[in-house]
């Protein structure tokens, strides 16, 4: 979720057209240029607002993974029990799963393509946020070590971030139920 206020300013817009052309043809097949003409500015003007592609790929990253780690952490202490807290990560993970696809796709295919800084800032984030989950997993399946409750993190996100490949003909109120219940009983002792 490219997190922005409510009257978008020309940088977040632009950052959304660039997030959107990378997705779908890839961070390669998209120059400075195209993403220009789609906002409707010259490839040069970008420069104003971004210092170039890679730029663009950490501001779509960063602020989206501090999200998730901020309403991770946020959820977590506002549940009451660890089931509780399970199931308003899931809910708010599929939330942003299905509002982001484009984003999700673009970083399964295009992390490797940030610079290093960047690229640590955003998997650090990606770490407190996963140890989030992993400590919830711990209380609702005590039998779990750390390594399974991190392995089965990791496989819930599989699940939950499915959402670029989903079917157009499936209603986002569908597939959130069916993402959330499957990622729950996945999860949940049986």
């Amino acid at each position: 979720m490219l997190v922005t206020p409510a009257k978008p300013r020309r940088r977040d817009e632009i950052l959304t057209i660039a997030v959107d052309l990378f997705a779908r043809r890839g961070y390669h097949g998209v120059s400075m240029d195209d993403i220009g003409a789609a906002a409707g500015v010259t490839g040069p003007a970008l420069y104003h607002h971004f210092a170039g592609k890679e730029a663009m790929l950490a501001a779509a990253f960063t602020p989206v993974s501090e999200h998730l780690l901020t309403e991770g952490r946020r959820r977590t202490a506002a549940a009451d029990t660890p089931v509780a807290a399970l199931q308003s990560l899931i809910a708010f993970h599929v939330d942003f799963a299905l509002g982001n696809p484009a984003v999700i796709s673009l970083y399964l295919h295009e992390i490797d393509r940030l610079p290093e800084d960047s690229r640590r800032t955003i998997r650090r984030l990606q770490r407190l946020y996963v140890e989030e989950w992993v400590a919830v997993l711990g209380n609702v399946r005590p039998e779990w070590d750390r390594p399974q409750a991190r392995a089965a993190a990791h496989a819930a996100f599989g699940l939950m971030n499915a959402t670029p490949f989903l079917d157009d003909e499936l209603e986002r109120a569908d597939a959130a139920e069916l993402l959330g219940h499957l990622t729950l009983n996945a999860l949940l002792p049986h």
